[in-house]
């Protein structure tokens, strides 16, 4: 079923809220000869499609965008109107039989047309969701319940598919809203990211990101605020290291605008940690860059590793090399020897908990690889010319 234009036309008027500048409602009723008086807009939105639309030819999202039509259709029985808002979003602004929109029986209404609507078009083989705004017998307020049932599927984020969510107003947050991350789980993230640890640095945002999902579990806006906030702390960290300026802040804006419309928390986790990778890359190339493969092998092993006690011998076999090999090769290509390496590292993690955190010294000691907090202090001293106290009280100044 193809889209009727002056239904199309007479459609987005309406939800854009531009009816009020062409004439009243009844005029424009009489103009298009449509009779439909609306009072709610609902969205159904196919699930996955930016997944299931790659790589497929253009008449694949025609035909399931006509499947969806059908269904729709098949479904209502009610008066309607319909347009298409987005690739794989409709919008069908219905004419409900009743009186006055009282909740208990608009929700049943409605749901009940909604459930139709996922059952015709799950039976041609499309899995939808469906957001429903709220009641509105006035047809230049329309666009609101527009609005509502977009705002209303914000909640599949974190739900999956095949659901239903009428618009319910949220709640505002108090005041003074604090993160649920800590100081310290910032600062093992950028320092992971800071030493070039790509591995440490994946790991160490799926458990902020997990984390802030509990918390943010019916806020996503909050939820994708705060992942936006950590992508622009490491962005600033490689910007910190040298690399391009230009070139990484237009990466940045490029991702952020495709977060932001991004609607499953997989599919979000999945590209926050895979522009992570990225960023670590351009610091791992102040290490890696005119490296074999057999030290690179060995000094992301030293990354990954960097808080457990490690041996010559564990890192050589790891790289399937002997111990000689193994050092005479990294002292000619990188200028110093396996464990003085290793303890470089852990200065420059220990340097950023120092400058970012109130972690003790003992804490600090214990997160960069550690025992004892006078042979990280001596340790320090050595590759720092100060003590951790006196880099920290510079900082601080």
């Amino acid at each position: 079923m193809k889209q009727d234009p002056v239904q199309a036309t007479f459609s987005h008027l309406l939800l854009s809220g531009t009816l009020v500048h062409e004439g009243s409602f009844e005029e424009m009723q009489e103009s298009f000869g449509i009779r439909v008086h609306p009072q709610v807009v609902m969205v159904v939105s196919i699930d996955r499609y930016t997944d299931l639309v790659i790589g497929k030819p253009f008449h694949w999202s025609m035909e399931i965008g006509q499947q969806v039509v059908e269904g729709v259709c098949e479904a209502i029985s009610e008066p309607f109107v319909w347009v298409w808002v987005a690739e794989g979003v409709l919008a069908v602004l219905v004419e409900l039989a009743l009186h006055s929109p009282k909740e208990s029986g608009f929700r049943q209404v409605t749901g009940r047309i909604a459930r139709q609507i996922q059952e015709r078009c799950k039976k041609r083989g499309v899995n939808v969701s469906i957001g429903i705004g709220s009641y509105y017998d006035n047809p230049y307020q329309l666009h609101f319940s527009y609005e509502e049932a977009k705002e209303a599927m914000v909640d599949r984020f974190f739900q999956g598919n095949a659901l239903i969510f009428h618009y319910e107003k949220k709640q505002g947050r108090e005041a003074g809203w604090d993160s649920p991350l800590t100081p310290a789980e910032r600062a093992e993230l950028v320092a992971r990211l800071r030493i070039g640890d790509e591995e440490g640095t994946v790991a160490s945002l799926r458990a902020l990101l997990d984390k802030m999902a509990q918390t943010y579990r019916h806020d996503v806006n909050m939820f994708k605020s705060e992942a936006v906030e950590l992508v622009i702390t490491m962005s600033r960290q490689v910007l910190d290291s040298g690399a391009n300026a230009a070139l990484i802040l237009s990466e940045n804006a490029r991702f952020i605008q495709d977060l932001y419309v991004t609607i499953r928390y997989d599919k979000f986790v999945q590209k926050v940690c895979e522009y992570a990778r990225r960023l670590t890359a351009y610091m791992e190339q102040n290490d890696l860059s005119d490296v074999s493969p057999i030290i690179r092998q060995a000094v992301r092993y030293l990354k990954e590793n960097l808080r457990r006690k490690l041996t010559l011998e564990e890192v050589a076999q790891y790289c399937c090399v002997s111990v000689y090999h193994l050092s005479r090769l990294f002292k000619r290509e990188t200028g110093m020897s396996p464990i003085d390496f290793l303890n470089r590292l852990r200065v420059e993690k220990a340097k950023y908990y120092l400058s970012s955190t109130d972690c003790t010294i003992q804490e600090i000691a214990a997160v960069v690889g550690f025992q004892d907090a006078n042979y990280f202090t001596r340790t320090f001293k050595k590759y720092a010319n100060c003590s951790p106290t006196a880099y920290r009280r510079a900082k601080l100044c």
